[in-house]
């Protein structure tokens, strides 16, 4: 069984940190590229940054220079560290990984609040 779980989420305020994680097991997901997603009330589900599987990194333009994505592949495991917390970033996160054009796997998701 392929599965994603999220967690380090909560509430926050602005200009706080946060950490998430993504514990990814079932699979070896080593060669894949994983990311962070945030899809907020009444929104669209949008990127907000990926790894690649030798370590490269690309953010969303609001959350670059505040998130930093990294991986651990012997745990299996993603990182999203969010700092300077902004009330725009509340949202549930969602992890994922692209494994073949056809297969998408998606975590349940993390909610992240940020207060003002």
């Amino acid at each position: 069984q392929v599965q994603l779980v999220e967690s380090g989420g909560g509430l926050v305020q602005a200009g706080g940190s946060l950490r998430l994680s993504c514990a990814a097991s079932g699979s070896d997901f080593s060669m894949n590229a994983m990311g962070w997603y945030r899809q907020a009330p009444g929104k669209q589900r949008e990127l907000v940054a990926f790894i690649t599987s030798g370590g490269s990194t690309n953010y969303a333009d609001s959350v670059k220079g505040r998130f930093t994505i990294s991986r651990d592949n012997a745990k299996s495991t993603v990182y999203l560290q969010m700092n300077s917390l902004k009330p725009g970033d509340t949202a549930v996160y969602y992890c994922n990984v692209k494994v073949t054009p056809w297969i998408t796997y998606w975590g349940q998701g993390t909610q992240v609040t940020v207060s003002s």
